[in-house]
This record gives structure tokens, sequence and C-alpha cells, in this order.
């Protein structure tokens, strides 16, 4: 599994818990992490194959995966369980994100310095082999670079009005248009604000 969909080691057991569920109920795993605090907080995006995923997705999901980790109990303390869509300026955790998502302007780091720099910011121009590719502005040059998926620990969307256009167009042709979902297209786009969670109460 992607270290972008899950990072740690706690992360990729529980993503092998919930997976299966959530795939069950027709829907993929696009990020998992389990974050610190006085509460702990398990924050799940999910949505469809084809994207378009809404609130009641989300809390269907919510429910079952709730069920799943109270028999399987892989969490000590005590958290709360977040279920969401991956938002507008989604993470793209798999490398077909990377061609679903071809034309628009993204930030990419990697794990290791990649001549000299960690971190990329231009167009996706989708996948050749395990690589994504990324256009970038270089010393005024406009280059198109390979970087290998394995060596990605971050990338997301930039939101843009293009990117949002397109997200609206999605949703209204797929019959999820929910205005809610672009109430708060100004976040910052440094943060990690996420479309409508769906929050489980403090369990055990």
């Amino acid at each position: 599994m992607s270290d972008l969909i899950a990072k740690t080691a706690i992360d990729r057991r529980l993503a092998e818990i919930v997976t299966p569920t959530i795939e069950g109920l027709g829907f993929e795993l696009v990020r998992i992490r389990l974050m610190g605090g006085k509460t702990r907080t398990l924050q799940i995006m999910a949505d469809r194959p084809e994207g378009g995923i809404v609130v009641e997705d989300c809390s269907k999901i919510s429910t079952a995966v709730s069920a799943i980790l109270d028999v399987e109990d892989p969490i000590e303390e005590n958290y709360t369980l977040e279920v969401s869509s991956p938002g507008i300026d989604r993470p793209l955790t798999r490398l077909k994100d990377f061609d679903m998502w071809a034309d628009y302007e993204a930030r990419v780091e990697t794990t290791e310095l990649i001549d000299g720099r960690r971190r990329f910011k231009g167009f996706l121009r989708g996948t050749e082999g395990g690589e994504i590719l990324i256009e970038i502005e270089e010393g005024g040059e406009i280059l198109t670079i390979g970087l290998d998926f394995e060596w990605l620990s971050d990338a997301k969307l930039i939101l843009t009005d293009d990117l949002i256009a397109e997200m609206l167009r999605q949703k209204k042709a797929s019959g999820v248009f929910n205005e809610a979902d672009f109430d708060e297209v100004e976040t910052s786009e440094a943060g990690d604000e996420d479309d409508a969670p769906e929050t489980q109460p403090t369990r055990h």
C-alpha cells in the first residue's frame, strides 16, 4: 500500500482492517491517518471509484467502519472517527489519481532530494510506467519531469478556478451536486480542510 494512503505502521494496520469494509460498500480508501492530541482522531478519506461521494455516503462508511473497529479494537486509547470526502483540493494518493487529474495543477513532495529539491509545483501530465509526470518551470524553461511514484511523500491538487469548475461539472453530471461542498472553497491551500466530515463520538 502506498505511503500516501497510510504513512505509519498503525495507519497501515488500520487500512488493512477497514479497506475490505469500505470496498464492500462500493467505495475506495483515499487516505487514513491516526492523529494525536488529547483525544486521538482517526481520519478516513474515501471516494467512489468514479468520484462523487456525498455526506450520506460518509455516514454509511462511518457506521460500517465503526462496527468493524469495535470488533478488531486496534486502537488502545479513546479516539474519534471522522470520515470525509477528499475535498476539492484533494490529496493524490494512488497512481491512477495522476492520470485522472492530468492537466490540473498540483504540489508534489518527495522523500529524498531530487536534483537538489524535494518540492515541485506544476501541471500534472499523467503517468508513464511507475512514474508521475509533472510540468514545471525551471530557470525560465518549461520542463516535463518524471518522478517515481514510490518517491512521493505528499501530493495534492492546488485549488484553482479550473479545478472548481471541473468538480462542479462532475458533480452535476453524476447527479450528486451539493452546494455545501463548494461553500468553503476559499480555504487555505496549505490546509487539510475536507468536505463535510462525518464524525463518530469518542470511542474505545
